[in-house]
């Protein structure tokens, strides 16, 4: 399995290398040799389609990653999937289903995060759409092998919508999050979930809108030397957003765009202990091909490292942590047929974010 993608990130090196890259961007080689393992989660997945991966290290070399999956995105029989990893990745098992009240909605988007405190948290969505779903919550105590009774959250609490929470100490966790509306054409506006128990309860804390305001959903959180909080994601206006917080995320600026493109599709990013930021995106203004690695010391210059896939296809929806051994772990919808698991060596790249 393996051997397989090797043998394909192999011959898109030659191709760039051959090609002299015509658009960097695309078929950026310029860290692939901080790959250190490419892999799909299963061999063979219970379901004919999957996507909307989270990833989370719950102890180290121990890794625990969900998906939806189902049918189709939408369908109701779409439940949240779940795989623990040490050396090989477990079986994949269904660990939460959207029957409520004897209806059955499909799930949506799990989040996986643990918290300082070691409680594993599983977030997910359940509803017919995104225009009209609700968050829920499970609590695991054993590293993911199991996980107590779903409990919805409060009105207007939706969770981290699509990517990982950050802690900022004992007590302060912050979420990206976002809603899409109730309208024609939806609305789609980012917000943030912030918590000062842990945990346990959150409040809603809105970004302020302007009237060239993008509509955009699905931040990820970056943290600065400074203090200062950067979260970047997904827009309906061809860019990925910016948007910044000087108060341990109490307020957030008005959004702006960053001149990196975005198709309409998820990503997620990182800062790493020694204070780069990596980025997975498609860059790309249409399509879901290819799925790109950036890096930056800033948050607003980028420079591409690794594209990790180019063929014709879907790749994208990725999710990104660093592990205690500093290794970068990515997952991502491959296809919506599998869920690929990739490691990078992030000192590899070091010389790249100059």
């Amino acid at each position: 399995m393996c051997e397989k993608i090797c043998c394909g990130v192999l011959l898109v090196s030659i191709v760039c290398f051959a090609s002299e890259a015509a658009d960097p961007w695309k078929d950026s080689t310029l860290g692939m040799r901080a790959i250190v393992k490419r892999e799909f989660i299963a061999d063979d997945f219970p379901t004919p389609s999957v996507h909307a991966s989270t990833l989370v290290e719950v102890a180290p070399g121990k890794l625990v990653a969900a998906w939806f999956g189902g049918t189709n995105e939408g369908t109701r029989d779409v439940g949240i999937w779940l795989s623990r990893s040490v050396d090989t990745w477990s079986t994949p098992i269904e660990v939460a289903n959207g029957l409520t009240g004897g209806t059955q909605n499909p799930c949506w988007n799990p989040v996986l995060f643990k918290t300082d405190s070691k409680r594993l948290l599983l977030f997910y969505k359940v509803g017919p759409s995104p225009k009209t779903w609700w968050g829920v919550m499970r609590e695991s105590f054993d590293e993911g092998v199991s996980f107590g009774d779903a409990v919805n959250l409060p009105e207007r609490i939706l969770g981290p919508v699509k990517n990982k929470p950050i802690q900022l100490d004992s007590k302060t966790i912050i979420a990206g999050s976002s809603s899409e509306g109730h309208s024609l054409p939806p609305v789609w506006q980012v917000h943030f979930e912030r918590s000062t128990d842990g945990g346990q309860t959150f409040s809603r804390i809105q970004v302020p809108t302007q009237k060239d305001s993008p509509a955009a959903i699905q931040p990820s959180i970056l943290t600065h030397r400074d203090g200062t909080l950067q979260a970047v994601g997904r827009t309906q206006s061809g860019r990925i957003f910016s948007t910044r917080s000087f108060d341990r995320g109490l307020t957030w600026s008005a959004l702006e765009l960053l001149d990196l493109p975005n198709p309409n599709s998820g990503t997620d990013a990182i800062t790493l202990s020694d204070g780069r930021h990596l980025l997975v995106y498609n860059h790309t203004a249409r399509g879901r091909s290819p799925l790109n690695i950036a890096v930056s010391t800033d948050g607003i210059v980028w420079k591409p490292v690794v594209t990790l896939e180019s063929d014709p296809g879907e790749y994208s929806y990725p999710a990104i942590v660093a592990a205690s051994d500093s290794l970068v772990h990515i997952t991502y919808t491959w296809k919506r047929k599998k869920i690929a698991h990739v490691v990078i060596d992030p000192a590899k790249l070091s010389e790249l974010a100059e």
